[in-house]
């Protein structure tokens, strides 16, 4: 199962058709298929769940999909070492420098020529999209790989309208109250980890294992630093770091939860599956409902 490690949740601003015929239809338009001799690179959907016949994985009106990205490898040194041998036997055959069409004419032979010994890189990004709530959350380290994969779904349905998630009241100014009031949500509990920044920006403290109370971080909040990162443990079920973007890093599952579904027997992959993406789904939804009642709820939009 695909546990989330990283989350970029993102809004939904107009209803879409998730059925079962269409969004399958849609999804296989952009299928994944391996790098021939010939690809630099391929981009697509794969399969969830291993050996089965759907491009996306549902139960009720959770879905997920997963982009899969493949990169042939080809260091520029590697390319560079052949093409200026090239160059320089041709440039001494002929007698004459080459232009600069032909040196290009001459490095997409050499590209050409390496690819098929070239090792491939291989990338796979999740997406849970819960129509119940219009929420769609991306496995992403960063906002860049999160567009990519929208991108192609949106390529796949025609049309995706979606914003980034933002609450209301700005995390850095509520993550920084919690610290100075010494009063975080009880269904949090702050972890001695995080990141403070001066609001100029020209000042960035990153902090571990430093004690939240201490002379020093109260001294640097009280200076007027803004808490951009803090890593959080909610009741026990999960720790991730919350980023003043909103973002969710580090997603950490307890082990507690990640073990209720060990009585499945480890052969009924497909039901061991399931039974994960409820627990972890369900786990995610609850835990966005509580940020989102800490910060006010979502930002209005114009």
């Amino acid at each position: 199962m695909y546990w989330f490690k990283n989350t970029v949740i993102y809004r939904l601003t107009k209803e879409l058709d998730w059925s079962d015929a269409t969004l399958q239809n849609n999804l296989a338009q952009n299928e994944y298929h391996p790098c021939s001799q010939s690809d630099l690179s391929k981009f697509g959907w794969a399969k969830p769940l291993r050996n089965a016949d759907l491009l996306y994985f549902s139960n009720g009106k959770q879905l997920l999909l997963v982009a899969h990205k493949e990169d042939k490898i080809l260091p520029n040194h590697v390319i560079k070492q052949e093409l200026d041998e090239r160059i320089r036997q041709l440039e001494e055959k002929e007698n004459r420098k080459l232009k600069k069409t032909e040196k290009q004419a001459l490095k997409d032979d050499v590209v050409a020529m390496l690819l098929p010994r070239a090792f491939s890189k291989h990338q796979q990004t999740a997406i849970w999209i819960n129509t119940e709530t219009n929420l769609i959350y991306v496995n992403a380290v960063s906002y860049k790989r999160a567009e990519d994969v929208l991108a192609l779904l949106r390529k796949s349905l025609g049309s995706l309208p979606v914003v980034p998630l933002a609450f209301a009241n700005e995390p850095s100014i509520v993550m920084t109250d919690w610290l100075v009031k010494q009063k975080i949500p009880s269904f949090f509990t702050a972890l001695e980890e995080g990141e403070l920044k001066a609001s100029d920006n020209q000042g960035i403290i990153r902090y571990k294992n430093q004690s939240l109370e201490s002379e020093e971080m109260l001294s640097h909040l009280q200076s007027g630093k803004f808490v951009t990162k803090l890593l959080l443990d909610w009741e026990d079920h999960l720790s991730f770091v919350l980023n003043d973007d909103g973002t969710l890093k580090r997603l950490k599952f307890a082990d507690n939860i990640r073990e209720k579904n060990d009585d499945i027997l480890k052969e009924d992959v497909a039901q061991r599956f399931d039974a994960d993406f409820i627990l972890m789904t369900g786990e995610l939804a609850k835990l966005t409902e509580h940020l989102l009642d800490e910060f006010g709820g979502e930002k209005q939009r114009l």
